[in-house]
């Protein structure tokens, strides 16, 4: 069973990772770039965003341009980055399927410590689920953001995603597990404990970025992460059934 879904996780998260990449490398990263242009005077940018994952928090201080100490220290970062073009963009979809198979792994550990399996009959559910709990709801509290947008600590952001990241997760597994009334309330206050609290707050400053473009970024990263999400669910799903045959079909004791 295990190897199963090892397997399909990883058949999954390739397919879906792959997907999610070029959706970055057609509608992400175009936005991505023109965000850096407005970074500090005449355009400089940090060089760096591009090759970030887009579902992490944004926002970490740009180097500065004046500063020659900084500005040397950024040219020797630069010599570490890969090349724009097609070297960025191996780096960039490696990265993201590597995260593919990792979200994949952790939703194939789910389902087995629920002991609900992944089929193709409810990988649907699992990716929309999967969404909801490690995009959307994070998203509520820490929007998508461009370079250049003011953005709080980066270690509490990071925490905070995490924490809202577990707490919808629970309550979401806790309604499938339980039909009981208290588990709907536990559920319900699961999963607003971490949007009371708040998310870290961003510096009270002007932003760099037009609104309308970060806006148009948020919705594009949440769009791009519910295909990404329902595909690899329905794949994973999809993946284990033909796996889970194959090994029904092969007679106890016997080597496939």
């Amino acid at each position: 069973m295990f190897r199963n879904l090892f397997f399909a996780a990883v058949l999954a998260a390739l397919c879906a990772g792959l997907v999610l990449a070029a959706l970055q490398y057609t509608r992400i990263t175009p936005l991505i770039l023109h965000a850096e242009t407005f970074e500090g005077e005449g355009g400089h940018s940090h060089g760096v965003a591009v090759v970030e994952n887009h579902e992490h928090p944004a926002g970490t201080p740009a180097h500065s341009h004046d500063a020659p100490a900084v500005a040397e220290h950024a040219h020797a970062a630069d010599e570490w980055a890969p090349q724009d073009g097609s070297e960025r963009t191996a780096y960039t979809t490696l990265a993201t399927v590597l995260a593919a198979a990792g979200f994949a792994l952790i939703i194939g550990a789910v389902s087995m410590f629920a002991a609900i399996p992944i089929t193709f009959a409810n990988g649907f559910v699992w990716g929309m689920a999967g969404f909801i709990a490690f995009s959307l709801a994070p998203a509520y509290g820490l929007p998508p953001e461009l370079p250049g947008m003011p953005a709080g600590d980066l270690f509490a952001r990071q925490l905070w995603w995490a924490v809202t990241v577990l707490a919808t997760g629970g309550a979401l597994l806790l309604l499938v597990k339980t039909r009981a009334s208290w588990a709907f309330a536990v559920a319900i206050a699961l999963v607003l404990t971490p949007h009371l609290i708040g998310a870290p707050a961003a510096p009270d400053e002007p932003s760099a970025v037009p609104a309308h473009l970060a806006t148009e970024f948020a919705s594009v990263t949440l769009g791009s992460a519910l295909v990404f999400w329902l595909l690899l669910g329905s794949l994973f799903g999809k993946f284990h059934d033909v796996f889970a045959t194959r090994s029904a079909a092969i007679p106890h004791g016997a080597t496939a």
